[in-house]
């Protein structure tokens, strides 16, 4: 094994989007950071959806992007539709989604990596971690070379001990066209990690020249909507999806043949998404159902690729033949990939750190699919937090934890650090206790500053932040002290902007000498924040009851065998997650109430 004669301060195993987000962050911070993957040319594929954002997941990205990530800027110069989903519900359910174009994503993706300054490229496949006295100093490849670093991110994604499924038939794979990662998970087995097992699948691709779209609803896109919180990024040529049906022969088709399938057959043993469940799983769970929605949904403006969402299955592809062409306006469709099913291995609960830093060996850290989540958004926010960690151990400085109560982010790592995860883990509104704080709207005032002192805001974007953040100020205070007589009373101009029949655009044109003209991302901040005040408020004093738990540090090595009152099942679940503090641990399943009291009495004494 020859080593590479310049070490690096980090090395990011894996470009899928956790590796991108991970290797930008380090590199950004300064630190001279190796990204290692095993095929260059696929640096930010999109191995499912070709899409970014929606529920919940449109609240991560634009918080990637307040902190200083790259996800939505590149989202927003690659997308060619755009939807804010949920309008009809509250704002804190609204959620930004884009149809990319695939290519064009993954090469603007390389195209800003390769541009990166402190950021090296390398294509190679780590078959193992050089591990000295408990910590990681450096990966050793395929290709016979050992490269040396003071800490690793692994971002592997489905690769690791990847197996494909298409009915009868699996091979081993990281997915469709790419070869599996198979040193990795031995050797975290020998190192005394525990590994399980997940699943996950994609639909099939067809050509859009065989489909007949005058049988089915066309869906254009939003205006106004975009991810990225800095200066608008220029946009492509907009594209329609197309919504149409399955038919009840579609079902009766999955049914007859449904012990072809590998989930009915037995060959698939682990667990898959129960929110994106494969079409014959929701043929036999949903069997009242006699159709389900389709989306069609096109990959690109160069190429007639249209992904049908709401049909991944790894049924054989006679199977999938006739179920597609089964569906309306699809009867001479021509399939261009079939869909299929992949088992990858992952790191089971309890085995890290809040600051994604693993607890068995010094300076490792993982992130994305490893770690049982799923989806591209939660892979990106993982890789920006563990960068971010990496880099602050590197420089001897203390891990950067978001609560749950400052974003989504903050959610997620702690749910998927602290609960046991019986399927992919996906992020959803309702997980949020706070989320009408946690709105997309305003994660750069949430976030930004955050960004700014970890050195991924630069100086002009914190500038343009400071102007929005102190004219929202100026403004609300403004419509708070300016009464003015309406309606026969006289109101303090706030007051008739919690009107649902008021926005601030209309408060002007009545009182345009009192009001000024503010920008629209200013005004609706404005608008939230006045109409919802109330509402804000309470789950303002709620956080900080909250946090009261989570100033109670838990060290590391504490005894819980030596505290008299736990409970068995809080004893035993306490000492697998070692939680970080009290605030945590009272959100694990199995603690009550009073084990936290006794906890609390033990920590204080």
């Amino acid at each position: 094994m020859w080593t590479f004669p310049e070490p690096f301060d980090l090395i990011v195993v894996g470009a899928g989007h956790a590796g991108c987000e991970a290797a930008h962050a380090a590199a950004r911070m300064g630190a001279k950071t190796l990204l290692l993957t095993m095929n260059l040319d696929t640096i930010g594929k999109m191995s499912c959806n070709p899409a970014v954002g929606g529920t919940a997941k449109g609240h991560i990205v634009r918080e990637i992007d307040a902190m200083g990530g790259i996800m939505g800027k590149v989202a927003d110069r690659t997308a060619i539709q755009y939807r804010m989903l949920n309008r009809s519900k509250g704002p804190a359910v609204w959620s930004p989604r884009c149809q990319s174009d695939r290519a064009r994503y993954a090469m603007e993706m390389k195209r800003v990596l390769e541009n990166t300054p402190n950021l090296f490229l390398m294509q190679g496949t780590t078959l193992r971690l050089i591990i000295d006295q408990a910590k990681v100093v450096g990966v050793e490849t395929q290709e016979g070379i050992a490269y040396r670093s003071q800490g690793v991110i692994i971002s592997s994604g489905t690769f690791m001990q990847g197996l494909i499924h298409i009915g009868e038939i699996n091979f081993a794979g990281g997915r469709a066209g790419d070869k599996p990662s198979v040193g990795l998970s031995a050797q975290l087995k020998e190192l005394g990690f525990s590994l399980g097992r997940l699943k996950t699948g994609t639909p099939v691709r067809v050509n859009s020249r065989s489909i007949d779209t005058s049988v089915m609803e066309e869906q254009p896109g939003d205006e106004g909507v975009h991810f990225s919180y800095d200066d608008p990024e220029p946009r492509l040529p907009g594209l329609s999806c197309w919504i149409t049906y399955t038919t009840p022969q579609t079902k009766e088709i999955a049914l007859e043949h449904l012990l072809r399938s590998p989930m009915y057959s037995g060959k698939i043993q682990s667990v898959g998404p129960r929110y994106c469940p494969s079409f014959e799983d929701k043929v036999v769970r949903f069997g009242h159902r006699e159709r389900h929605q389709i989306f069609l949904e096109p990959e690109g403006l160069s190429t007639n690729e249209m992904y049908v969402n709401g049909i991944s299955t790894s049924l054989p592809f006679d199977v999938q033949l006739a179920m597609i062409r089964s569906i309306e306006g699809m009867a001479n469709a021509e399939i261009i990939r079939p869909g299929y099913a992949i088992e990858y291995d992952v790191i089971t609960s309890g085995q890290l750190k809040l600051s994604l830093e693993t607890k068995l060996i010094e300076g490792l850290y993982l992130a994305g699919q490893i770690n049982g989540t799923t989806g591209y958004e939660e892979a990106a926010a993982q890789g920006l937090i563990a960068a971010i960690n990496a880099v602050r151990k590197i420089r001897g400085e203390d891990p950067f934890i978001i609560k749950r109560s400052e974003a989504y982010i903050g959610v997620m790592i702690e749910e998927i650090v602290s609960k046991d995860l019986k399927e992919p883990y996906r992020m959803f509104t309702s997980r949020a206790e706070h989320r009408l704080l946690l709105r997309q709207d305003n994660a750069d005032l949430r976030l930004r500053e955050y960004g700014h002192q970890l050195g991924l805001i630069d100086e002009k974007q914190y500038q343009r932040f400071c102007l929005k953040r102190d004219a929202i100020k100026k403004g609300i205070e403004q419509l708070r002290s300016t009464n003015k007589y309406f309606e026969g009373k006289v109101h303090p101009l706030s007051s008739l902007l919690k009107r649902p029949d008021f926005n601030y655009q209309q408060l002007r044109e009545l009182f345009i000498d009192e009001i000024h003209d503010l920008p629209s991302e200013v005004t609706e901040q404005i608008e939230m924040e006045l109409r919802y005040e109330g509402y804000i408020e309470r789950q303002t004093r709620e956080i900080k009851k909250l946090e009261q738990l989570d100033r109670h540090f838990i060290p590391i090595h504490f005894d819980y065998d030596t505290i008299l009152g736990l409970s068995n099942e809080a004893r035993m679940r306490l000492k697998k997650v070692k939680p970080d503090h009290l605030g945590q641990a009272s959100r694990l399943e199995g603690v009550t109430p009073a084990d936290i009291s006794i906890l609390l009495i033990a920590l204080s004494s």
